[in-house]
């Protein structure tokens, strides 16, 4: 385990309405506001998401399972960005329902709102972090600088 101390910085709450895409507008906030560290929570409604479920077996690198979300679902769910180089990395974990059912996973691309969804973005600050590419696990890994 590796870890550093620091602080809270500034506290975002953001709206995203019906069909606006999920990732790409956090990705955009965070270069427009230069969030360079920061954690986040989402609660709401997603319309279509394409998710991982976990790897196929447990070695490393994985080999992830996809899966794609249709339709309204209910989803909250907690995630941070770091950067690789200039561009900011998203992990986002989430938990979506809908008529009881629930599925939890890793969110990475195409995710669309449904409705609304509401997230607050707490920034870090006083320590630094980055997520580059980590060659033996096969993903974007946090590393303190």
């Amino acid at each position: 385990m590796e870890y550093r101390t620091g602080n809270l910085g500034r506290v975002i709450m953001a709206r995203f309405d019906h069909d606006d895409d999920l990732l790409e507008g956090l990705r955009q906030l965070c270069i427009k506001e230069n969030l360079r560290q920061a954690w986040f929570q989402i609660l709401g409604g997603v319309g279509k998401s394409g998710v991982v479920t976990g790897p196929k077996e447990p070695v490393m690198p994985p080999d992830p399972v996809w899966a794609e979300t249709q339709g309204a679902q209910e989803v909250i769910g907690s995630g941070s960005v770091y950067w690789e180089g200039d561009d900011p990395r998203i992990h986002l974990h989430a938990a979506f329902g809908h008529h009881g059912e629930t599925m939890t996973a890793c969110v990475r691309r195409d995710t669309r709102v449904y409705l609304v969804l509401e997230v607050i973005v707490f920034e870090i600050s006083g320590m630094e972090i980055s997520r580059p590419w980590f060659e033996q696990g096969g993903f974007n890994r946090l590393t303190f600088d």
